[in-house]
């Protein structure tokens, strides 16, 4: 319950700070250029019909004051925010203050120029945010990285990535001649599954593998055991109080040798094994013969012993032991860098924008079945925050979350900033607005598409949670 509290109190505080500032770019820009901004929420306030608010409690939760013509307000659905631009065809559907005779204070009343810079205001601000982000973070924290020369013990590769031609102990060296800098599993996967070809370092030797046509970047991330792996040697890091390893004899520091009479030397192996045997269990058995995969033979020795012992070991009803693996860092010493802070603004750039570049480059998984499973909503978001209070990963999640929030709203889709970008921009071509009617009408498809996009987002993370 801890990590649940810890991880939504990142979520809501993550979104606070986008919606804000994104609601804010559209609201320096309407004033910049003289347009009354009529609502500025944090969050949706659609009417409650089973509260007023002159409920006390209510308005003590969900407080809203005015300045001026501007009423500023705290909603009580957490999907987002908005401004209210006075002469705008937007979610609040307001059809009788567009009836009424243009004023020089609304938004229809401004040159297509202002208007389409009030429109991007907030995707900009976004952007803008996350290059900050990211720039700020190399000048705290500077960054680790792994070098991947320098990973000599190789790496181990599944079943699929074999039948394409890798070996275990192979080191990916590059992908159509673009280097393999730092270790980062969803990268390499994603520079793999775009290549036509990889070359890896295979014992001391630079090799060549021709990549088949219609990888798919997905199921490459959810096979089980991994795509490719760095090899980690069979060493037990520490034993769980309680757990099957523990209750079976097992020690911290202990080396494991076979499994069920296979000869084995890293945990990539080891966990080879223990994949098959859920594999058996989720498919449906037997209690007999649950019994007889769950019961795991294991030879070990023990630290400062030369005798092995064999251990029985009961797995649990998810095929895990409850030991800690022996580490990367164990065997391979990260490499840090420090950055100053002219050299951070230029290194946060192009972190940004490669970020920006990636996450577009996924995109096209999206239409895919497999990408649309993975659509989520809060669960699914809220889950990228670690277990622990981290103001690292918490900037670093958020300056993502910021590059995602400006490319979705920047799409052309009714409804979205970027549909009314869209709009704008013929406009700026043919010279002439469309109707209102056409506006209201777009605006309202546009609302059910993404409507229909949160419900599956929302059946989603149902089906995680339960299923």
């Amino acid at each position: 319950m801890d990590i649940f509290f810890i991880k939504a109190g990142q979520l809501i505080l993550s979104l606070c700070i986008l919606v804000a500032l994104h609601e804010g770019g559209h609201f320096f820009f309407a004033r910049l250029f003289k347009i009354r901004v009529e609502k500025f929420y944090l969050f949706f306030n659609p009417y409650f019909h089973l509260f007023s608010t002159k409920d006390k409690w209510f308005t003590r939760l969900f407080p809203k004051f005015k300045e001026k013509e501007t009423e500023y307000g705290l909603g009580w659905l957490p999907l987002g925010g908005y401004v209210k631009i006075s002469g705008m065809i937007d979610e609040s559907m307001d059809k009788e203050q567009m009836q009424q005779p243009v004023k020089p204070w609304e938004f229809r009343a401004k040159p297509a120029w202002q208007r389409l810079l009030v429109m991007i205001g907030g995707v900009l601000v976004n952007f803008v945010l996350a290059l900050v982000l990211y720039a700020s973070i190399l000048f705290t924290w500077g960054k680790d990285s792994l070098p991947i020369d320098r990973m000599d013990m190789g790496f181990a590769y599944n079943q699929t990535a074999k039948e394409i031609g890798f070996r275990n102990g192979d080191v990916p060296v590059s992908a159509d001649g673009i280097l393999f800098t730092d270790w980062n599993y969803g990268e390499v996967v994603r520079s793999i599954s775009e290549a036509s070809s990889v070359t890896v370092l295979r014992e001391g030797k630079s090799v060549q593998l021709t990549m088949p046509e219609g990888l798919d970047m997905l199921q490459m991330l959810k096979e089980s055991p991994a795509f490719l792996a760095p090899i980690v040697p069979s060493v037990v890091d520490s034993v769980l109080s309680g757990a099957p390893a523990s209750e079976a004899g097992m020690v911290s520091g202990s080396r494991i040798l076979a499994v069920d009479g296979t000869t084995v030397t890293t945990w990539n192996q080891i966990d080879s094994i223990i994949s098959r045997k859920n594999d058996c269990l989720v498919m449906g058995c037997s209690a007999e013969d649950s019994v007889r995969i769950r019961t795991v033979s294991m030879v070990v020795v023990a630290p400062n012993k030369t005798t092995t012992d064999t251990l029985s070991v009961f797995l649990t009803a998810d095929c895990r032991m409850g030991v800690l693996k022996s580490s990367l860092l164990d065997y391979y010493e990260l490499q840090h860098k420090d950055y100053g802070f002219l050299e951070s603004i230029p290194a946060g750039v192009r972190y940004g924008i490669n970020t920006l570049s990636d996450y577009v480059s996924d995109l096209k998984y999206l239409f895919s079945a497999e990408g649309a499973k993975s659509v989520g909503s809060f669960g699914t978001i809220g889950n990228l925050f670690p277990a622990t209070w981290d103001w690292q990963s918490f900037w670093s999640i958020t300056a993502f979350l910021s590059i995602m929030l400006a490319f979705m709203n920047i799409l052309p889709i009714p409804a979205l900033d970027g549909g009314h970008v869209f709009f704008l921009l013929v406009e700026m071509i043919i010279r002439r607005q469309p109707s209102d009617k056409f506006m209201e009408r777009a605006q309202t498809v546009g609302m059910f598409l993404l409507f229909g996009l949160m419900l599956l987002a929302f059946y989603n993370d149902i089906v995680r949670f339960f299923f």
